[in-house]
This record gives C-alpha cells, sequence and structure tokens, in this order.
C-alpha cells in the first residue's frame, strides 16, 4: 500500500508528478485516499419520461432524424424516439458525416449524459456515451466522480484507484468496535474502499456507510494516538504546585471589575490541574474580550507563590510588550517581578534580563521565540502559557519544554470554535472555554454600508481623529493594479484626503517594520492604520474607536468577528463599518447580518461553520482541524467523541497496545495518522 505511484501501470515520468500533486502523496494508499467526490447513475432509464432536468441521465431510443447546423455556431441535433417522447442530442463543431456514420436513421442507440430544457425540450449536448447495443455493453451503472487537476481525467484516475485496490491485503485486522461496526452495519476496511472507487451498483446509502466506515478508521487512529499521548503524560512527573487562594483573592481584591463566573471557574480547573503531579496541558479558549490574560496572571501566581517561574509566550514583539504591560500593571503592585524578553533587546538592558530569569529574581517573563533561545535559562521555570497558540508549532513549544522539569503549560486562543468541533482541533489537550465577557464592556455597533458611501465614511472617519480618537482601516489585498480595494491605495488615499498622519500595516513587511507600524499607532504617532489581516489578534489600542472593513463580504464570518475586537475597548462609543460592494449574493448578506446580530464568538462561530464549512474558519486551518483525509468534520464530529471514548478504554486496559485489538490499533494509526501532531508538547 505504500509503494510509489510510479508502480502503477500507465505512470510513467510525466503522470506521476501530476497524480502526486493531485493526491497530496506519493504513495497507493494516498491514491485509494482520494476519494471520489460523488457517484453518477448510469443505469439505463426505463424512457424518456423518467428524466430530470440538470441531471445526468442514461437512455435508449431510435434514431428519428438529423439536422444539419444553420450557421457556424448552430449544432448538429439528432432526434432520438423511445415511445414515451423525443431527446435532440446536440454536437457542435462535429463532423456531419461521422456523426451520420453514428447514428444512422432507425438504429437504436443507448446515451448517457447531462439532460438540460432546451426550449421546452429534452436536449444532450456531446453525451458522455454512445453505444450501439447490438455491438456494446451499457455504460457502467455507476461511475465515481474524483476532484481533478489538469493534466488527468476522471477515467484514467478511476483506473488507477481501480488498480491500487489490489494492494490492499485481504487478511487486514478489525481495528474498530465489533459491536459498533456490527451495530452501524459498516462494512469491513477493504470493502468500504472498493465499494467507494469501484462500485457494482448505484446505491446512496452503501456510499454513505463505506465513507462513514472510513471516518470512523481515521477517527479511532487520531483519538488513539491521543489517548497515548494522554496516558504518557499521566504517567511523567511534573512538580506539583500547591493551591494558592490566599494570594490570588489578594490579586481578584486588587481589580477595578469582578470576575466573571467563567473566569473563576477556569482558574479553579487550571489550579487543580498545577496541583497535581502530572503536567497540565490545557487549553484556555475565550472569545475576544474574555479576560483569559488575567486567568493567566492567576495562574502565574499559583506558580509564583509555589515558588516557580512563569514564562508567556506571544508570536510578535507588539503582542509580547502588551502582555507584558497588562501582567505589569496587574501584577507589580502586588510586589511581582514581572520582565519582558524580545529579539529587540539588545545590550545590557538583554543581559540584566536573562541574569533575573537565570537567578530566578524576575518571577514571571513575557516574550516571543527570544524566550526558547539558547542564552536563556531559567532557575524553576514551572509555568508556560502560550497566546495564539496555533501560531506556534509544536517544536516551538517544546523547546520552551525544555527550559524546566516537565513544566505545565497553558495554551490560549482568542478564535472561537463550535463546541462539536474542540476536540477536534485541540488534540489531546483539556479543554476550558470562557463563555462569558467582563460586566461593562460596551458592545460594538455594527453597520453594514454599500462601498458607494465610501465618502461619508471617511468623513466620519475624520470627525473621529479631530476628536482625539483612532481608527483602523483593514482592506482584503496589499497591492494589486485591477483593484483599489488594496492597503497601498487606501493608504496613499486617507493620507491625501485627511491631511493626518497615517499607518501602514502588511504581510509583505519585515517583521521589524510591521513592529514599528504597530507600535506607532498604538502610541498615537499615527492616527489611523492601515493593514491587511495582519492586524486581526491581539492589537490593544484603547483609543480606537472605528474599524472599517473594506469588500467585507469576502471575509469569513470568524474573522469579520476579530477584526471587530480591536475596538470597543475603551471608554468611548465604537464602531465596526462593513463595507461592501453590491449587489450582496445570499451567503454574503447572511454573513453580514449575523454579524450585525451579534457579538457572541461562539455563536458566530457556529454561524460560520454552517455557512463556509471547517476549512475556511480562522485558525483552523493552522491548529490542523483540517488536514483529515476522510473525516467532513460538519458531517462526522460525532463520530470523534465515539472514538475518543472507544479508543481512551482500549489505551488503558492495554497501555502498551501489545493485545489483539492494541496491536490493530497501531496499524490504523500507521495508515491514517502520518503527520499528526498533538498539542501536548510531549
Amino acid at each position: 500500500m505504500f509503494a510509489g505511484l510510479e508502480t502503477l501501470s500507465g505512470v510513467g515520468p510525466k503522470l506521476k508528478p501530476l497524480l502526486e500533486r493531485l493526491v497530496d502523496g506519493d504513495t497507493l494508499w494516498d491514491l485509494l485516499l482520494h476519494l471520489p467526490e460523488r457517484w453518477v447513475d448510469r443505469r439505463v432509464r426505463e424512457g424518456f419520461d423518467q428524466v430530470v432536468f440538470g441531471e445526468v441521465a442514461t437512455v435508449s431510443g431510435e434514431v428519428h432524424a438529423y439536422q444539419a447546423p444553420y450557421s457556424d455556431k448552430a449544432p448538429h441535433r439528432i432526434q432520438l424516439f423511445d415511445g414515451t417522447g423525443f431527446l435532440t442530442l446536440a454536437f457542435f463543431r462535429a463532423d456531419g458525416r461521422w456523426l451520420q456514420g453514428q447514428f444512422p436513421i432507425g438504429s437504436t442507440r443507448i446515451v448517457s449524459g447531462r439532460v438540460d430544457d432546451f426550449n421546452g425540450e429534452r436536449q444532450m449536448t456531446h453525451p458522455d456515451y454512445i453505444v450501439d447495443p447490438k455491438r456494446g455493453d451499457p455504460p457502467p451503472e455507476v461511475e465515481p466522480i474524483y476532484g481533478l487537476t489538469a493534466g488527468l481525467t476522471n477515467k484514467r484516475v478511476h483506473t488507477l484507484a481501480v488498480q491500487a485496490l489490489e494492494s490492499i491485503p485481504d487478511d487486514l485486522p478489525e481495528w474498530g468496535d465489533p459491536h459498533l461496526v456490527a451495530q452501524k452495519g459498516w462494512p469491513s476496511f477493504r470493502s468500504a474502499l472498493s465499494g467507494l472507487h469501484a462500485p457494482v451498483r448505484y446505491d446512496e446509502a452503501a456510499f454513505e456507510a463505506a465513507r462513514t466506515r472510513l471516518a470512523y478508521d481515521e477517527a479511532i487512529a487520531r483519538e488513539s494516538a491521543f489517548a497515548l499521548a494522554r496516558a504518557s503524560r499521566k504517567r511523567r512527573k511534573a512538580p506539583p504546585i500547591p493551591k494558592a487562594p490566599v494570594e490570588q483573592s489578594r490579586l481578584a481584591r486588587s481589580l477595578p471589575y469582578q470576575q466573571t463566573g467563567a473566569q473563576v471557574r477556569a482558574v479553579a480547573e487550571i489550579s487543580e490541574d498545577m496541583s497535581s503531579q502530572s503536567p497540565m496541558r490545557r487549553m484556555l479558549q475565550g472569545d475576544v474580550g474574555a479576560g483569559k490574560t488575567l486567568v493567566g496572571a492567576m495562574a502565574a501566581v499559583q506558580a509564583v507563590s509555589g515558588g516557580f517561574q512563569s514564562a508567556f509566550m506571544a508570536p510578535t514583539e507588539v503582542l509580547a510588550r502588551q502582555q507584558y504591560e497588562t501582567l505589569d500593571g496587574l501584577l507589580a503592585p502586588l510586589g511581582y517581578s514581572v520582565a519582558s524578553l524580545t529579539g529587540r533587546d539588545k545590550g545590557a538592558a538583554r543581559e540584566g534580563t536573562l541574569m533575573g530569569i537565570a537567578d530566578g529574581s524576575i518571577q514571571i517573563v513575557t516574550g516571543t521565540h527570544a524566550l526558547f533561545q539558547e542564552s536563556v535559562s531559567f532557575r524553576n521555570l514551572g509555568l508556560i502559557i502560550v497566546d495564539e497558540q496555533h501560531r506556534f508549532g509544536v517544536q516551538d513549544r517544546m523547546r520552551l519544554v525544555s527550559k524546566g522539569i516537565s513544566p505545565h503549560m497553558l495554551v490560549m486562543s482568542a478564535t472561537p470554535i463550535p463546541r462539536t468541533m474542540a476536540q477536534a482541533v485541540h488534540g489531546d489537550l483539556d479543554v476550558t472555554i470562557l463563555d462569558e465577557k467582563p460586566a461593562g464592556r460596551k458592545p460594538v455597533e455594527t453597520r453594514a454600508i454599500p462601498d458607494t458611501r465610501m465618502d461619508e465614511v471617511i468623513d466620519a472617519v475624520g470627525r473621529a481623529i479631530r476628536r482625539g480618537e483612532r481608527a483602523f482601516w483593514v482592506c482584503p489585498k496589499v497591492d494589486v493594479d485591477d483593484d483599489d480595494s488594496t492597503a497601498v491605495g487606501r493608504h496613499a488615499a486617507l493620507k491625501d484626503q485627511l491631511g493626518v498622519p497615517v499607518g501602514l500595516v502588511h504581510g509583505r513587511l519585515k517583521p521589524t517594520e510591521k513592529d514599528a507600524a504597530l507600535e506607532d499607532f498604538r502610541t498615537g504617532r499615527t492616527r489611523i492604520l492601515v493593514a491587511t489581516t495582519v492586524i486581526e489578534v491581539g492589537v490593544d489600542v484603547p483609543e480606537a474607536t472605528i474599524m472599517v472593513i473594506e469588500r467585507a463580504e469576502g471575509f469569513g464570518l470568524a474573522q469579520l468577528h476579530q477584526l471587530r475586537g480591536r475596538v470597543g475597548r475603551g471608554d468611548k462609543p465604537s464602531f465596526c463599518l462593513l463595507l461592501y460592494r453590491p449587489p450582496l449574493g445570499e451567503t454574503a448578506r447572511e454573513r453580514l447580518e449575523t454579524l450585525r446580530r451579534t457579538e457572541d464568538g461562539f455563536e458566530i462561530a457556529e454561524a460560520d461553520f454552517k455557512l463556509r464549512g471547517p476549512g475556511d474558519m480562522l485558525g483552523l486551518r493552522q491548529a490542523g482541524a483540517t488536514d483529515y483525509r476522510v473525516i467532513d468534520l460538519s458531517r462526522h464530529a460525532d463520530l470523534l467523541a465515539i472514538a475518543k471514548k472507544d479508543a481512551t478504554a482500549v489505551v488503558e486496559s492495554d497501555p502498551d497496545l501489545a493485545g489483539p485489538r492494541g496491536q490493530s490499533l497501531r496499524l490504523v494509526r500507521e495508515l491514517l495518522t502520518p503527520k499528526i501532531e498533538t498539542g501536548s508538547g510531549s
């Protein structure tokens, strides 16, 4: 099954790279995992009156008439009759003599193709199959249809997939729960693959059962890997950090606001984890403004009270500095020592910070990738908090873990996702959700405005700037000649029209240039920041009261929600203006209306999931949720929960997977978890 694609008959040096690009791999197994997208029913219908416009149909009829084209652009027409009515076959730019040879008047022909309505009559243009029943068999009863790439035909891919089926051994063990497989009436693994690539008859229920079976196989493969990671982590020892209710209450009393119930619950769960002898691996997932940093600060207080240091890791220097300022404001007045370490720190200041981390006088440090460089040595690192965790790879987290003796880890994300998907996205992490907002946070008024009113929007932004406020202006592209919705173009226009300092930030800038532009806006040196979506996470500017998003209809709901979360952080009324180019399509209208109606990130995530599917939702591609080969999260989320329970039971009863079921799980993991990353950092 893991033989190269070149071992297939007919695959040479030209075809191999095309196939590899199509199936995202180079083995027969990769080809078999490139499942058909749908199946076409090619069974011969009883009569022309059975066909439905817009669908593929296979019919048999007698050739009734031939009509030559009346102009170069008109088709040749051949009329078939079968006793229930007529069907016209249309052929453009065809050879008339060849057609008359294929369709002699009075002969019977079987044709298969899409039937459309042409002036109230049935018409099939360029049939997929033309068969003389006296000389050949009718088309196959069912035809699998594959996603393709340039240079490959459906017939070629199907032929090669059927050939690849021969590589599957006959004696594969059953790795699924036998009771579940029997209860669901699922075919075996081998039968499921054969039933999708080489079905004998058209049977929608059988296709669905086979696909669901393979989705379960992938789910059990992933979940057994996660169950092993969890079991391994439980066996590892971590220094237990005692709960610190007195110190945490002191921090809570110093706040100018009340903690939410969700924050209190989150702190309790994290405290429990940290006080155990197994290393904590917990995901804290919260909406924009739900108060994740305070929960992280509470965990850091517990770590320091137990004699340990805490490290907060952020993906950019701007976010690391913001985090430092927030934590320093919260904790320094209570006597805690907080510092920051980023790539920008140089010379004596950097050396002083490194010494403070090494001798333990710095108790809490925030920083970027700089935190896990070789020169950084912690005296007693007990807690790691990773912000916007999907922006870091497993190796990054591992390198920071190596700075301590099995430290506890809390990863945080501001990307709400549907609860049904939390297990799929976060793997073996325990998940805590902050689903309440702190009291008193002002809602952001959201308006959808056609871009024909651009001048009014620019005037409104100008008035806000004159009142001392600041504004974000987001564009979908950096700089494209044939489109005016670009960051570079809008930056120049706003500078010219408003006559105020305007910043510009986009993905093509160097990291230092990006940081400088964000810092200028944060400190007020620029009053408007024109940007692409690079500012969707973490930039905290309380003076910013307006978020303008151009061509908003092209963004995903979750992404629009993240961008909107950049404003409404101060005490002034804030606005999010969604500029769209009319006319709006139905989906785009629904998306903008959802955003206008609610600020609940989890409700928005559910709506985005229904509208766009998991692949396009913000953060999920980076988090690895969309690298499933078979599972469709919108249809198979329930299988993940079933597989998790099943895999956990097997691993608990057979930790080494030495028994028959354990051995079979090893095999399916080999097949269906080729590049899995677990979030454990273990």
